[in-house]
């Protein structure tokens, strides 16, 4: 094979390595986001009652979210207390109205008993 063949579509080392000495451009800064740029531009020009404004309309906003939120909570709370109370109230209105009827129930089979022990006995006499 002949080594001094030179393949010109194969890049030279100098074409591939850039200058050591050669700085590179500095990058172009970022853009400032809005937020901060409002921000800054708010603290530098506004007054304190634009400031109280401002303050008023975030509280305002904020109270009004948060009222929101906690009526859906406290309902929701409401409403798991109100069914564990009736849960826990029926299962002793159930009990309560078991024994109730449970004793009613004896009492009126007694009274026939006793009537139709009475009535047996008139019979036999």
């Amino acid at each position: 094979m002949n080594q001094n063949a030179y393949d010109a579509s194969i890049p030279v080392l100098t074409e591939v390595v850039t200058d050591p000495g050669a700085v590179a451009e500095p990058a172009t800064p970022a853009p400032e986001p809005v937020a901060e740029r409002l921000e800054r531009r708010a603290t530098e020009r506004w007054t304190g009652e634009e400031w109280s404004v401002l303050e008023r309309r975030v509280t305002e906003r904020v109270l009004q979210q948060l009222q929101g939120r906690v009526d859906f909570v406290l309902e929701q709370r409401v409403r798991d207390a109100m069914a564990d109370a009736m849960q826990r109230t029926l299962e002793t209105f159930t009990a309560d109205l078991r024994d109730g009827l449970n004793e009613a129930l004896g009492d009126i089979v007694g009274q026939a008993v006793s009537q139709e022990i009475a009535h047996l006995q008139t019979l036999g006499r």
